[in-house]
């Protein structure tokens, strides 16, 4: 069984009247959330939202996890680039495991002329 109260959702009208009240009257958070019958710290979340981004501020649902969406498309000239690089970046790789092994080569055909 969760503890406290089930999830309640407020209108943006009664969050925006709770706040203007508040800052009328000079309304503590903590009497605005008893009279209110709110959870603790909810009012001083709503007038920290109505003070950064005012009254629309409190008609935005914040509720659930944000979603990260699919990544931006990268240009397209961005993305040639990067597959260019890429490719001659596994050339060179190629290149220098060819180069390692034929050293490793002639220094044991060395060793073994010795």
């Amino acid at each position: 069984m969760p503890k406290g109260k089930p999830n309640k959702k407020y209108t943006p009208d009664f969050k925006i009247m709770v706040v203007e009240r508040m800052q009328k009257e000079g309304m503590s958070h903590k009497e605005a959330e008893r009279e209110y019958g709110l959870p603790h710290g909810r009012a001083a979340a709503w007038e920290r939202i109505y003070l950064e981004e005012g009254a629309d501020g409190l008609r935005i649902e914040r509720r659930g996890r944000k979603s990260t969406g699919r990544p931006p498309k990268l240009k397209k000239e961005v993305e040639e680039d990067l597959i260019a690089e890429v490719q001659r970046l596994r050339a060179e790789n190629d290149y220098l495991k060819k180069l390692n092994a034929l050293v490793a080569e002639r220094v044991r055909q060395e060793k073994k002329h010795k």
